[in-house]
């Protein structure tokens, strides 16, 4: 059911590191606000598969900087012109540092174990192979993108809005927290 609120945000980002609640608080998001979603790592996915590319084991080194553009530009574009969207993506909250309108959200998990042990359990493997693949993953995108788009802490706190440790909040406290800070009232 949706609400009408007037949201003080056209967008929203939402940002993180692998396993930290990103498509939780997204699919959240949605089902409250009833808002489009795009997530841009189903979008990699869907490329990789396509490609013949291991998804979890291969960043975004995999992937030539031709595409890597094409998606970031693809971002770009939905950032200046798009309304009601719930934008999920690594970079995200990053590319939206200047616009006062759009909400970017951080995720980050204060604790690592917490993170390699979603991983464990979301793709059943064991926990040497997920501490590997994310620190694989994330070397490697951090690697392609400095090189990209200059020397970043691309998940700096000073580009996002709101900045919430999935750690210490559970699933509903997180979307409550950004309900919160949009305004939005529940009826």
């Amino acid at each position: 059911m949706q609400h009408k609120f007037l949201p003080k945000y056209r967008l929203i980002t939402v940002s993180g590191m692998i396993a930290v609640g990103t498509t939780t608080l997204t699919k959240n998001l949605v089902n409250s606000l009833g808002w489009k979603n795009i997530n841009i790592g189903a979008i990699q996915r869907k490329y990789d598969r396509l490609n013949k590319l291991h998804e979890n084991k291969m960043g975004a080194l995999s992937r030539s900087d031709d595409h890597e553009k094409k998606i970031d530009a693809m971002t770009e574009e939905m950032l200046k012109n798009e309304n009601k969207i719930i934008y999920e993506a690594w970079l995200s909250g990053f590319f939206a540092r200047n616009y006062k309108d759009i909400l970017k959200i951080l995720l980050v998990c204060s604790h690592d174990d917490i993170r390699v042990d979603r991983v464990s359990n979301r793709e059943n493997i064991t926990v040497d192979e997920a501490k590997n693949w994310i620190k694989q993953r994330e070397s490697e995108n951090t690697e392609k993108w400095q090189r990209l788009y200059g020397v970043h802490n691309f998940w700096n706190p000073k580009y996002f809005n709101l900045v919430i440790d999935t750690y210490k909040t559970g699933p509903l406290e997180t979307l409550g927290k950004v309900l919160d800070k949009i305004g939005y009232e529940h009826k």
